[in-house]
């Protein structure tokens, strides 16, 4: 069943990465996911790892966007997204670009990233966040503290913005 689940994600990613027939705009597509599950057993510590769950969750994100050909991946510099991300950057032959939250949505960053396909690996308040500016409105509030398994897919051509929201758990 497992196997079918991602089979099918994997179809469904195909389509939506797939390019555009506009010979007018290009389509540049973000995939948004939060870190996969972080190590809580040490409530000081400001920077875990994953646990093992986490660590089976960032090789099923790379599993799961194989059929995509990532240009980028970006993470904070937190471990876990950093772990988050190795499977997908490795899998796709790209590195990591570590990023400052505030600072990632820039007008540089837009440009770079124009026609292209970009994973962005973030945290439970940053994802919604840069949804949000995506998408040009407020439509997502941080994330439960639990809910560590939505991809979050924005596809822009031209003027359109188009959004799509798997929760693969």
């Amino acid at each position: 069943m497992k196997h079918i689940c991602i089979f099918l994600f994997s179809i469904l990613i195909i389509g939506c990465s797939s390019p555009t027939t506009s010979t007018t705009s290009e389509t540049t597509t973000y995939f948004l996911i939060r870190h996969a599950e972080k190590d809580l057993s040490d409530p000081r510590n400001p920077n875990p790892m994953l646990t093992e769950k986490g660590n089976i969750r960032a090789k099923k994100w790379a599993a799961i966007l194989a059929p995509s050909s990532i240009d980028y991946v970006y993470s904070t510099q937190f471990l876990r997204t950093k772990l988050t991300a190795t499977p997908i950057a490795q899998k796709n032959k790209v590195p990591i670009t570590t990023y400052a939250p505030n600072k990632l949505l820039s007008k540089d960053f837009k440009q770079k990233t124009k026609g292209k396909t970009t994973v962005i690996i973030g945290h439970s308040n940053t994802i919604p966040s840069f949804i949000n500016t995506l998408l040009q409105k407020k439509k997502y509030d941080d994330l439960e503290h639990e809910d560590y398994g939505k991809l979050f897919i924005i596809k822009i051509t031209g003027d359109q913005i188009t959004e799509t929201v798997l929760d693969i758990n």
